[in-house]
């Protein structure tokens, strides 16, 4: 056999064995990925999330997020009935703002209209439900539990123990305890937005407000009409506006304290961390670790373990982004900086230049582009993480939306807040990438 032919053999086993290597990668891989997921899918338990699932639960916590509720209390150890928006003390309707859906004949008695020909009323301490249908729902509090008549064939979801009775309709829902009967209905918006219920122009439609606003009689005599329903706006007390605004600008503040803080400590660390600039190996490698240690650490984990150290508060929540990010930014720009052209660095040094203006004129023009660029990135990216943080370290819109979601009844609120927390996140992003261009690239057309 010729050497020729004994190469091409060789040239045709070799095809043939990097042909076998792809086909086994080919299918050995999708087989793999498919038996992974069929592990995620039992230990994960999917089939026993799907039936954990509880969509009504999702269907009202939905509905909260858009809609109000008018609540209708009966004490039972009190004997007085009360009448408030999502049940609150400030969200307490005085008797001359009651809707005209409720009506009060005597002390301790209630009729309340919820709509679709459903009536609950309330007297001698018990309610009842009356349905469409002519069917009634009788509940009676007593100090052992809940005594309650069902009449038959109801096609209404109810939910009834010893100790609890619950109804729920379709824009209104019935609970009853030992200690309370509680109507609730449902109604589209937010209420008490504008102006909560303490407010001279609370209960006033668009219309009589505009009237008020363009020269109508003043309410307060000190005051003009629109100066008065810019400061009830503002000092909302159940919405909170003032407060909330000013959340805002403080999550905002602790991303900008994190981000450039974080920026300014790590230029001159990433000069001692980059191969062309640093004294020795031993300071480059210790730095490199450094970065390591404190970008490898999440932000949540230092937010914890400073405010234990520190104690709740912005400024917490500002050096836990600062900690975190000056680790990213040695990195980013430790490499930023090996990658520059010695030849701007030469040129600066034939004029007679000493260190630091060389690193001036010859350095920083290369790298600062891209420094800046991921600067502001980073910036925008900290204020979403400022809003997680902020709940940890009690400030912030964070803050805000922790506590509303704890209540467990103010969906509203929490849809309020995350709105505000996505346009605040729009607006950085613009005013980010606006920035990044004017400073980057110059004004446009120079």
């Amino acid at each position: 056999m010729t050497e020729l032919a004994l190469d091409d053999r060789r040239r045709h086993h070799e095809a043939e064995r990097l042909f076998a290597r792809k086909r086994m990668f080919s299918i050995g891989l999708p087989v793999v990925a498919a038996i992974y997921l069929v592990y995620v899918f039992f230990a994960f338990d999917v089939p026993g999330l799907v039936d954990r699932a509880r969509l009504d639960n999702a269907q009202i916590l939905v509905a909260d997020s858009y809609s109000h509720k008018t609540h209708v209390t009966l004490d039972t150890r009190s004997g007085e009935v009360e009448v408030a928006i999502e049940g609150e003390i400030k969200g307490l309707y005085p008797d001359h703002l009651v809707p005209d859906w409720i009506v009060q004949p005597a002390a301790g008695e209630a009729r309340v209209d919820l709509g679709s020909g459903q009536v609950a009323e309330i007297r001698d301490g018990a309610v009842w439900l009356h349905l469409p249908d002519g069917k009634v729902i009788e509940a009676r509090p007593t100090s052992q539990g809940v005594e309650t008549t069902l009449p038959e064939g109801l096609d209404v979801p109810v939910n009834v123990s010893d100790t609890r009775l619950t109804v729920t309709l379709d824009d209104a829902r019935l609970t009853v305890t030992r200690t309370r009967i509680e109507v609730l209905r449902y109604f589209f918006g937010w209420e008490m937005f504008w102006f909560d219920l303490q407010s001279a122009y609370a209960g006033r439609s668009a219309t009589e407000l505009a009237a008020l606003a363009f020269g109508g009689e003043r309410i307060d005599p000190e005051r003009h009409n629109i100066t008065g329903m810019l400061r009830d706006f503002w000092n909302n007390r159940v919405w909170r506006h003032g407060d909330v605004a000013w959340a805002l600008v403080e999550t905002v503040i602790m991303a900008f304290i994190g981000t450039f803080g974080a920026a300014i400590i790590a230029l001159p660390l990433g000069f001692l961390a980059a191969r062309n600039f640093a004294p020795s190996l031993l300071a480059r490698f210790g730095l490199r670790r450094v970065f390591d240690f404190l970008r490898g650490v999440d932000g949540l984990i230092w937010t914890i373990v400073l405010s234990r150290a520190f104690g709740p508060g912005p400024m917490t929540g500002s050096l836990a982004i600062l900690l975190t990010e000056c680790g990213t930014f040695g990195k980013i720009f430790s490499e930023a900086l090996e990658n520059t052209d010695n030849r701007q660095i030469e040129g600066v040094r034939a004029t007679g230049a000493n260190a630091v203006q060389r690193y001036r004129f010859g350095v920083i023009p290369q790298v600062m582009p891209v420094l800046l660029s991921q600067v502001l990135y980073y910036f925008e990216s900290n204020t979403r993480s400022a809003t997680i943080i902020g709940a940890i370290v009690g400030g912030g819109i964070g803050l805000f939306l922790t506590q509303a979601i704890i209540t467990q009844k103010d969906w509203e609120q929490v849809a309020y807040y995350i709105v505000l927390i996505i346009i605040m996140v729009m607006l950085m992003d613009s005013f980010s990438g606006w920035l990044r261009t004017r400073l980057i690239k110059g004004r446009p057309g120079k």
